[in-house]
């Protein structure tokens, strides 16, 4: 007869494509069920944190629900920063754990549940009748509330024989969010602004993306002549490159940000407006009306005037009936300025006046060469946390916002870089998959530099920003004068950490060296190892987004 661990795998298959994980006696009969019963494909991870960042990096790349796996006790504690992660940054996903036997703990045994709920995630436990059922409320509740959930099987229940697999009905999720009366006074309002507009700016997020707005933003952005830009989560957005700034706030150059300051109107979509989009406060003028336009409860920024709850994408669209219905015109100010001169970046010198490389005359090298060859323009770049996270955002292009993933910043965490690869490469299986990570986060996260090799051979590149520190902590503490000591990393030889684990690694001195990435990208897929540069940088070219964490800390 079929166990309760198949009951929770035959639902889940219904419902899901991949998990990856770390099998342990918690989980081994469920994960003995996947294989045998269903077509659900399991990606072995290395560090159980490494099973949610690849579910958590599935999802931001395709959309799709993924499961991740481990046993309980320890294997489930480490996965405990990688689901605050997922819980701030509003991705869905389940967990899948063992969990205490239900004649109580055993000596090693802690409170799952409580430890689940003190990071934001819901926990689900099923039994031997109830399987099934709670496999789908579990999977409803995700992705209704855009969370992860953890689904705990006791560990003297999973092998219980449960009788057959039942139907479990479908999850049952909610519509996009209508605009209410209030709201469609609002968007009246708000139409007669736009419409008289003459400076107007749209600024779009991931919410918006989320809730395919891109097409409706882009006829908004047509009908009122609005120069637009997005947050660093919602590159790509707006169909009409020509007319972007870019992302806002420290990520931006200077002279899109003093433009987006003169704007008489500023419409966000989807954007929560954190300390970094909104430049610590100083991305508007004061006379700038902004407008926001989200699901969350309320606006999120004391800047905001006006707040419209609804979904992005049917005010994006009820936005354009007004201004038709008005009669509304373009402004023309997009077309009166030289938005691509203002969009114009430093590039550095090839070294930095300690004699190593300038990261901005890196990034923007690797910049080209993913540009210039066929095979890695279809691409997506994911990013760990640290210092670092300027340079991709300002030098890298991407196509749209599933192309660009920050794992890891919405908990400002490091260390979940490398995991986020096998996740990313299983959700775009024809893209190249691009990760950033600094020298800091690539040690914490190195047992699963082999999981990145492995599932990406052939299409996967790291760069690991080396400059011997903790750099956003040198940045902000050793400019104050504390003791640099404990933020400083031995020259760490991560070209060689990589072929130990099959993959290609260089270490990259001078700009010429980057030219095995070309050659790289040149190759047949079948000829092509996982690459991995090693770029020894200068840790004295401060990016501009930490420039302005500095100044506001001063």
């Amino acid at each position: 007869m079929p166990t309760v661990s198949a009951h929770v795998a035959q639902t889940l298959a219904a419902h899901i494509d991949h998990v990856f994980g770390v099998m342990g006696n918690g989980n081994a009969h469920v994960l003995d069920a996947l294989e045998r019963s269903t077509d659900v494909h399991y990606t072995a991870v290395r560090h159980e944190a490494g099973g949610v960042v690849a579910a958590d990096a599935y999802h931001r790349a395709c959309g799709r629900l993924a499961a991740a796996t481990a046993t309980y006790g320890a294997g489930f504690t480490n996965t405990l920063t990688a689901l605050a992660e997922s819980v701030q940054a509003h991705v869905p996903l389940v967990l899948v754990v063992g969990d205490e036997p239900t004649s109580g703990p055993r000596p090693w045994g802690v409170d799952q549940i409580a430890l689940a709920s003190a990071v934001g995630a819901r926990t689900y436990t099923v039994g031997r009748t109830d399987a099934a059922a709670t496999t789908v409320i579990a999977i409803e509740h995700a992705l209704t509330y855009r969370v992860p959930t953890v689904l705990a099987i006791p560990y003297d229940v999973a092998k219980l024989d449960a009788g057959p697999v039942p139907a479990a009905p479908q999850p049952v999720l909610p519509a996009p969010l209508a605009p209410s009366p209030f709201a469609r006074a609002a968007i009246a309002d708000l139409g007669r602004a736009l419409a008289a507009a003459e400076r107007p700016v749209l600024l779009a997020g991931r919410g918006a993306w989320i809730a395919g707005a891109g097409a409706a933003l882009g006829r908004l952005a047509d009908a009122t002549g609005a120069v637009t830009a997005t947050t660093a989560l919602g590159r790509g957005i707006f169909p009409r490159g020509e007319f972007d700034l870019g992302v806002t706030g420290g990520f931006g150059a200077e002279g899109a940000m003093k433009l987006l300051s003169t704007a008489d109107v500023a419409v966000v979509f989807g954007a929560g407006l954190n300390q970094f989009t909104m430049r610590f406060g100083a991305l508007f003028a004061p006379g700038t009306r902004v407008v926001q336009v989200d699901i969350a409860p309320a606006a999120t920024h004391p800047h905001v005037g006006g707040y419209i709850r609804a979904d992005a994408r049917l005010v994006a669209e009820a936005l354009c009936a007004e201004l038709d219905a008005l009669g509304g015109t373009p402004s023309g100010w997009r077309e009166s300025i030289d938005l691509a001169a203002l969009r114009g970046r430093e590039d550095g010198d090839r070294l930095a006046p300690d004699g190593r490389l300038d990261p901005r005359a890196v990034a923007a090298r690797i910049g080209e060469l993913l540009e210039s060859a066929p095979s890695t323009r279809d691409r997506v770049v994911v990013t760990d946390g640290g210092h670092f996270l300027g340079w991709p955002n300002m030098y890298w292009p991407v196509a749209s916002p599933d192309r660009m993933m920050m794992v890891g910043t919405a908990y400002q965490s490091i260390g979940l870089g490398f995991p986020s690869v096998p996740g990313a490469a299983m959700a775009k299986p024809d893209a190249t998959v691009v990760l950033c990570t600094g020298d800091g986060g690539g040690l914490m996260a190195l047992a699963d530099l082999e999981s990145a090799v492995r599932v990406a051979a052939g299409r996967g590149l790291a760069v690991v920003w080396n400059d011997a520190a903790y750099g956003a902590e040198v940045n902000l503490y050793g400019l104050q004068g504390l003791a640099r000591g404990p933020m400083l990393i031995p020259e760490v030889d991560f070209a060689g950490l990589a072929a130990a684990v099959g993959a290609r690694g260089v270490v990259v001195r001078t700009l010429d060296d980057l030219d095995v990435l070309g050659e790289w990208a040149a190759a047949p897929a079948s000829d092509r190892p996982f690459l991995l540069l090693d770029c020894r940088i200068s840790g004295a070219v401060i990016a501009p987004y930490q420039q302005e964490i500095i100044r506001v800390n001063s």
